[in-house]
């Protein structure tokens, strides 16, 4: 089975010029005309942010929003990279309906923002076998063909981290972080230790607590982002 997430009707080409507190991105339509969109990447997007390159924009859902365009994708080596950080959440959940997960055989409901002590995790799947509670994040840096996340200091992804470690302590439940591997050329996947080293320190401790890692590579083209294999993590 395949899964495939398709970008909003309306994607259109841009090339990206400059980013600006955070949340903002300066593109220029061809013509010439420039626009400030949005990114709800809070990321560095290392190694993406090249002027000249080419970006993927969807239209705004509400009209009237103040910024009318969000960033979707922007044009690396190799091919595209899905930066949305909403991807890994929608494509849970479509790799899920279309069986494309084996991880998650026999999971008859998912339940998303799921609420778990003082933080919500993206999602508990529900079935035959018990809950699994699953965090998914968006991998968008590559060093040395290894997908490395996060690309910036990660205090709310090593939480979750510690969050998943504690469901697995005190209930046992099955627990894993999701990860969307969507930088072209990445054959495995590793804690950014040189980013944000308390992350990494958490993450080997996690996967030596019992919390899963799946880390999957996304294809990603204009139409939008389709699932691939499982990588490997790291050292195990």
């Amino acid at each position: 089975m395949t899964a495939f997430l398709p970008f909003p009707e309306g994607t259109t080409r841009a090339v990206f010029i400059k980013r600006e507190k955070r949340f903002r991105v300066l593109v220029e339509f061809p013509g010439g005309e420039r626009f400030w969109v949005h990114t709800n990447n809070s990321g560095a997007m290392l190694g993406l942010l090249r002027p000249g390159r080419k970006v993927l924009l969807s239209p705004a859902r509400r009209p009237g929003r103040t910024l009318p365009w969000t960033l979707e994708a922007m044009e690396t080596d190799g091919g595209w990279c899905c930066v949305n950080t909403l991807a890994p959440n929608r494509m849970l959940a479509v790799a899920w309906e279309a069986g494309a997960l084996p991880e998650l055989a026999g999971a008859t409901a998912m339940k998303r923002e799921a609420k778990t002590g003082e933080s919500r995790l993206d999602a508990r799947f529900e079935g035959d076998g018990g809950e699994v509670w699953v965090e998914a994040k968006n991998c968008t840096l590559q060093v040395a063909g290894e997908a490395l996340f996060p690309d910036a200091m990660s205090a709310r992804g090593r939480k979750h981290l510690e969050e998943l470690m504690r469901l697995k302590r005190e209930t046992g439940a099955r627990v894993a972080t999701f990860y969307l591997v969507s930088i072209p050329g990445a054959c495995c996947l590793a804690p950014a230790w040189p980013v944000d080293a308390e992350y990494a320190e958490a993450f080997e401790r996690a996967l030596d607590a019992g919390v899963e890692a799946w880390p999957y590579r996304a294809e990603v083209d204009e139409a939008g982002v389709r699932l691939a294999e499982r990588l490997p993590v790291a050292g195990r």
